[in-house]
């Protein structure tokens, strides 16, 4: 009897793939790693999803139509790599019968790291000095700004948040936190404040909050007057929390001092994307979780999952 067969479409664990072999060998299943920069079209999923009993999917578009299509060929099990949820269609799954999870709480250390490297990164302009010396030949010398005494808010917090807080308390910073279910975090000094009071305080704005209907477009025109001028701003959340072209505008005038972004509206980056033309900003490439250490433990967990989810749907 053929072994299920489990399509992989999460870049990260695809970077890493050879190293799962065994662990897929030893839960009696087989794997297709796609062929995927980013994430796949809903057409290419459609005509890959149905020759899969499995599906460990990473950004791409889990719509009602890949799942109907899924379901009408052999797709039985998914499992979501990593936290964000926003581009799966969970009740298309359950309704059609389609075991589906994700991979709760296991990158709130990585994400954080990058938040505190983007925030250090903006204060102290290190990329922008090396960038300089590295294209242009100079040899600029900067006046950055210390993190101790500066009030950091963090939109978003969980796990990310969390563990981003601790890492700016370390610094010498001063959190304040923005979610509408915001719990006290043991060791960690946080003020409590509701979107967008007390934004005018703020040295440092860093999104780490899941993308919803809440959520989308929080930063927006209407906030860049909330601002604190001079502002760095930090997205290691979603691209659409932030409307693009309202932090354009609030860089062109001075009340944005510079952006550090993992994540965008689209990605990738287009080349005429017009953030591009501000010197101080840091751009990513949306790997904020990808280190080698987490892609194998959340891709382990992944491919657990969905072994039982398979044996359960069997």
């Amino acid at each position: 009897m053929p072994r299920p067969n489990i399509l992989v479409t999460c870049p990260p664990m695809l970077g890493l793939i050879d190293e799962f072999t065994g662990a897929f060998e030893a839960k009696g299943l087989d794997f297709t790693p796609a062929k995927v920069t980013q994430v796949l079209s809903e057409d290419e999923l459609i005509n890959l999803v149905p020759r899969h009993e499995g599906w460990i999917i990473g950004d791409d578009p889990a719509t009602l139509r890949v799942v109907a299509a899924g379901a009408k060929g052999k797709l039985k099990a998914a499992v979501k790599w990593g936290v964000g949820i926003d581009n799966v269609d969970f009740d298309a799954f359950r309704n059609h019968n389609i075991v589906i999870d994700n991979t709760p709480g296991v990158f709130g250390g990585e994400v954080a790291d990058v938040a505190l490297a983007y925030v250090l990164g903006l204060a102290r302009d290190t990329y922008f000095i090396d960038r300089a010396i590295r294209l242009q030949n100079q040899w600029p010398k900067p006046s950055g700004i210390s993190i101790v005494g500066r009030k950091v808010a963090i939109v978003g917090f969980g796990d990310i948040g969390a563990q981003t807080a601790k890492r700016i308390i370390a610094c010498g910073g001063e959190v304040i936190a923005y979610d509408p279910l915001y719990k006290p975090v043991e060791h960690v000094a946080a003020s409590h404040a509701v979107w967008p009071d007390r934004l005018n305080e703020a040295d440092f704005l860093i999104f780490t909050c899941p993308l919803s209907s809440k959520t989308r477009g929080i930063f927006n025109k209407d906030v860049i007057n909330r601002l604190k001028p001079g502002v760095r701003v930090v997205n290691v959340a979603r691209g659409p929390v932030i409307e693009e072209a309202a932090l354009v505008e609030a860089l062109e005038k001075g009340i944005v001092h510079s952006a550090a972004l993992d994540v965008f509206e689209v990605e990738p980056l287009a080349p005429d994307n017009s953030l591009r033309q501000f010197d101080r900003c840091i751009f990513g490439s949306h790997n904020g979780s990808n280190s080698a250490d987490a892609v194998r433990r959340v891709s382990l967990i992944a491919i657990d999952k969905i072994a039982q989810f398979l044996e359960i749907a069997a």
